[in-house]
């Protein structure tokens, strides 16, 4: 099982290397630094949220993942 920390981890990761992706486009679209930036930073302050709640619910999605073994004890 995905711990918290590890879906908040893979989360900050993640952002980071979106909002220099999404930052790039905004600048070679406009050309503009500061318009650019402003961008990067509120798209990942929404899908940063975004992100750990949906890597939250999937473990507790059951969907493609092995059957669990029976914790037999003697």
């Amino acid at each position: 099982m995905e711990t918290k920390r590890r879906s908040l981890v893979k989360s900050l990761s993640w952002r980071f290397l979106a909002t220099l992706i999404t930052g790039t486009v905004a600048f070679g679209i406009t050309g503009e630094a500061h318009f650019a930036i402003e961008i990067g930073l509120l798209d990942t302050s929404i899908k940063l949220f975004v992100y750990y709640a949906h890597e939250r619910a999937w473990t507790r999605i059951r969907y493609g993942m092995p059957p669990e073994k029976p914790n037999y004890q003697i």
